[in-house]
């Protein structure tokens, strides 16, 4: 089982206007997961950088929008993100979200060896969501990740771990477990299956 909530028990739902993951080796099949759970009824915007290099660059939304219930698209330059939409970065290049909620993407040099990088994708999250973020940070097998999860978190965002002994590569959650504790350290399994009512609650919240 996964290590529970950290979070003050009334502390209630978190303000999420947008989710971020980020994820390496290993993460594929766990993100299909979490993807294919996500609800129709999703209102908020979902950004995702996982590293997988040998991959062409615009056949990861098509495998993993199957069985979704939300369009997966790859990320373009200068797009606004939309609620109810999951954007994925493409090979070759960092994606950011500009301060104005529109994406951004960038051929600056690699950070962590990655282009993708998670951590540039957390950190202009952070600037521009502050602490109404929810961020996932999935298996890998580099430390990519870890600080803009820890920036998120002392933003006062949301944070969900995968638990190392869940993780095909452990090296990615395990070096931010190392610097902070999160919200939530779940299994694959929990986050798909506790994510969608985290964001039900979340938008109950808001709209209440």
């Amino acid at each position: 089982m996964g290590r529970g909530v950290t979070q003050a028990p009334d502390a209630g739902p978190p303000d999420c206007a947008a989710v971020v993951i980020g994820g390496s080796a290993g993460a594929l099949d766990v993100l299909r997961k979490i993807l294919q759970h996500l609800p129709v009824t999703l209102d908020v915007p979902v950004i995702v950088v996982i590293h997988l290099s040998a991959r062409p660059p615009d056949g990861l939304p098509e495998l993993l929008g199957r069985d979704c219930a939300v369009p997966v698209k790859q990320a373009e330059d200068k797009e606004p993100l939309l609620a109810g939409m999951v954007y994925v970065a493409p090979a070759g290049y960092h994606l950011l979200i500009e301060s104005h909620r529109a994406l951004a993407l960038s051929i600056d040099p690699p950070v962590h060896f990655s282009r993708p990088s998670i951590d540039v994708l957390f950190e202009s999250a952070r600037d521009t969501y502050g602490g109404r973020l929810l961020a996932i940070l999935l298996s890998g097998a580099s430390i990519d990740g870890a600080a803009g999860m820890h920036e998120i978190h002392a933003a006062g965002g949301t944070t969900i771990v995968q638990s190392p002994a869940s993780a095909e590569a452990i090296a990615m959650p395990a070096a931010a477990l190392s610097l902070f504790e999160p919200a939530f350290v779940w299994t694959p399994d929990e986050m798909a299956s506790q994510l969608p009512a985290l964001l039900g609650s979340a938008a109950a919240a808001r709209h209440s």
